[in-house]
């Protein structure tokens, strides 16, 4: 038997979106590795994947983050 069991952190009242399940959860329901949160209401919980993919697609054409370019070398 494990002396300390493992306990997913949050409270009632944050909502998360379980990557796993793929649902809206209120609390700690899944792990962290699992879901992303926490969220102040159901509706932005709802739309953490739309949220996820504009972040993406966001950091994808920031000039800031990009690698060198495709012949290896890096002007500058």
């Amino acid at each position: 038997m494990a002396l300390f069991k493992k306990q997913t952190a949050g409270k009632p009242g944050e909502w998360f979106y379980c990557l796993v399940h793929k649902k809206v959860e209120e609390g700690p329901e899944c792990p962290a590795k699992d879901r992303f949160g926490p969220y102040a209401s159901r509706q932005e919980a709802q739309h953490a994947m739309d949220t996820a993919r504009e972040r993406n697609l966001e950091w994808e054409n920031d000039p800031r983050w990009h690698d060198a370019p495709a012949g290896g070398t890096e002007e500058g």
